[in-house]
């Protein structure tokens, strides 16, 4: 199974912590309101606002944001009309490109995606074009400090961790390791995890790529161009897409 590239290229945004904290604080109260919405306000109950009321918290957004979010969602004050939608597309080197989309107008939000594909030399595709490229899978990242696994984990232990608790594959990195679950076994993988003592950095179900496309470092430059308009797009929840992009190509735009 091929890594899944996200988490890396979104870490240099992590440290930029002020900078990106508001945009990504209505992304997570949108979330929260769309969970809240679809199982109901209980986060005991409804595994999807759990995931979400615990990135919430992980970025230190308020509970009162947090809490208004639920009540946006459960109906008990008011909220605005959102959908959920999914986006596909190519970038430049035909690098697949899966958007998960919430909007209160379908009509804007199409006609502004089509734009920044077009205007980073991507093109917008038809529904299905690129999913088959993705599975859906639950992620877990155990970030590595000055190499090391936090808590005095050595990276045998959290691999047999992670396998006895119910864990796919576990993939190690220079600064992180990945665990992967099936979607379905994640709330039980999380609490093994939890109950072992392992302090992961990221918890959320991803969409991880089959494949990945190799890229020069102009077309590598021209996708993070269009991924940065895309993630920057208030209606765009979450960007995937099939290739791996240097934290430093990113870098070099901003």
């Amino acid at each position: 199974m091929a890594g899944h590239s996200k988490w890396a290229n979104i870490k240099h945004k992590k440290a930029k912590a002020d900078a990106v904290k508001g945009k990504m604080f209505t992304k997570l109260a949108r979330e929260i309101m769309i969970a809240a919405r679809e199982g109901g306000g209980d986060p005991n109950t409804n595994f999807r606002l759990r995931l979400a009321v615990e990135k919430a918290k992980s970025i230190n957004m308020p509970n009162d944001n947090i809490n208004r979010a639920i009540l946006r969602g459960t109906g008990e004050i008011g909220a605005e009309q959102v959908e959920e939608m999914v986006y596909e597309g190519y970038g430049p080197g035909g690098v697949a490109v899966y958007l998960d989309i919430v909007t209160d107008n379908r009509n804007r939000t199409a006609g502004d995606i089509r734009h920044i594909f077009s205007k980073y030399g991507g093109n917008l595709g038809e529904t299905g074009c690129v999913a088959w490229m993705f599975d859906k899978k639950g992620l877990f990242v155990v970030e590595k400090e000055d190499g090391q696994l936090p808590g005095g984990l050595d990276e045998d232990t959290l691999l047999m961790l992670a396998l006895e608790a119910g864990a796919e594959d576990v993939q190690s990195h220079p600064d992180y390791v990945e665990i992967i679950t099936d979607p379905a076994q994640f709330d039980e993988v999380q609490e093994k995890l939890s109950t072992a003592g392992v302090k992961y950095t990221d918890a959320e179900i991803t969409m991880i790529p089959n494949n990945k496309v190799n890229l020069d470092e102009e077309t590598a430059l021209k996708l993070a161009k269009l991924i940065t308009a895309l993630d920057d797009y208030d209606d765009v929840q979450n960007v995937y897409y099939n290739a791996d992009i240097p934290d430093e190509v990113f870098e070099k735009i901003e």
